[in-house]
């Protein structure tokens, strides 16, 4: 069984009830939970049925003792998960959107052991140890230049070892104030771009595959401009970066914050074949393929979801499915896999939590076309 580490922050996050404004309940009541976009990729790989570790630095106290016993409890190896005494929790706030009101997240990150412990405080030995895969995302770096060089040595450390790494980008322009010389958007480019020779598997929108091209490319180079289509964008990142076998954005069509389309799109860079989801079999190809497909802000035919209950983590379930699907072999074909991908995005929509919580047979049925959302007696 392939064998995935996810490296990254895992904090608490305060939600304030319902629909309610963080000022209407504070003081008040507000729900905790744990999240992290790594640990959330990690989590759903476990409880999908796959091998997953994750690794990151918490201090010792009884919170972070139940936030690693959450992580643990879906069958995540926490074993590298370093404990600390200097650093803190992080935290996030959340105030969910609804209609035309859109989410709100204030983050209270700075100084957590994560940002603060040095990467030479890890066991890379033991953290490789029969790894195959490293899941790495744009988060992790832009909470401080320690988590930025942190993210730089494991993807070292995994690639001297044979191991293959997925980067979703994840920009968070809240995040990147580490280096008060740079722009946050930047930063979080140039901080990326330089960690693309080594990535296998890349997760991000088409604007921000057009910027890496921009930075990463010789003055005289033709770069796609930030709104050219994935399938353009996509292709050209290839080119420049060898290494990437496929290369994946999430589409969203949004409507409203409770109403929104939602699809992905995947570049099997063997074949040189974007495949489109949900579509079943949507295959295009440099000779037949249509503006709308081409473009990811016009897929048709994407999940119409009515009623959204939790939009926080659903990235990070498309990741999630994504990598589990390329490595599972009834699902690795690119086609099969984006649509996997595509269905547990669509799912993680509706279930409340960063964590999707979805099953595979759940994942398999809507893929299969089950999208009736009938009682299940």
């Amino acid at each position: 069984m392939t064998r995935i580490v996810a490296l990254g922050e895992i904090m608490a996050r305060l939600s304030s009830p319902g629909h309610l404004r963080l000022g209407q309940c504070m003081p008040g009541e507000l729900e905790v939970i744990f999240a992290g976009a790594e640990a959330s990729v990690a989590m759903s790989i476990a409880h999908l049925g796959g091998d997953a570790a994750f690794v990151t630095a918490l201090p010792d106290h009884a919170i972070a003792d139940a936030c690693v016993a959450s992580v643990r409890s879906v069958g995540v190896d926490t074993r590298q998960i370093l404990r600390t005494a200097a650093g803190r929790l992080g935290l996030y706030f959340l105030e969910a959107g609804i209609n035309q009101r859109p989410a709100k997240v204030i983050y209270d990150r700075e100084g957590s052991s994560i940002a603060i412990t040095p990467p030479s405080a890890y066991d890379w030995e033991a953290i490789f140890a029969s790894a195959d895969w490293l899941v790495i995302s744009g988060i992790t770096p832009a909470i401080s230049a320690v988590g930025a060089e942190l993210t730089r040595v494991a993807v070292h450390e995994a690639t001297i070892r044979g191991v293959q790494v997925l980067c979703d980008f994840n920009y968070r322009g809240k995040l990147w104030h580490w280096d008060p010389a740079t722009p946050p958007r930047q930063l979080a480019v140039r901080t990326i771009a330089a960690l693309m020779p080594s990535i296998d598997l890349f997760v991000a929108g088409s604007d921000e595959m057009a910027e890496i091209l921009a930075v990463s490319s010789g003055v005289d180079a033709e770069t796609p401009s930030r709104d050219a289509p994935f399938a353009v964008v996509a292709r050209r990142l290839a080119e420049r970066f060898p290494r990437l076998a496929h290369v994946a954005t999430t589409v969203r069509n949004s409507h409203s914050a409770s109403r929104q389309e939602v699809g992905g799109l995947l570049l099997d860079v063997r074949n040189d074949r974007i495949h489109a989801a949900p579509r079943a079999g949507a295959i295009v190809d440099k000779s037949d393929e249509p503006a709308s497909v081409a473009d990811e802000s016009r897929l048709p035919g994407g999940y119409l979801i009515e009623q959204i209950v939790d939009r926080i983590g659903t990235g990070d379930a498309f990741t999630a499915g994504l990598l589990f699907a390329l490595t599972t072999p009834e699902w690795a074909a690119p086609e099969r896999a984006i649509a996997f991908a595509t269905a547990a995005y669509c799912l993680s929509h509706s279930v409340h939590g960063d964590f999707h919580f979805s099953t595979r047979e759940e994942i398999e049925e809507l893929v299969a076309g089950d999208t009736s959302g009938r009682v299940q007696r």
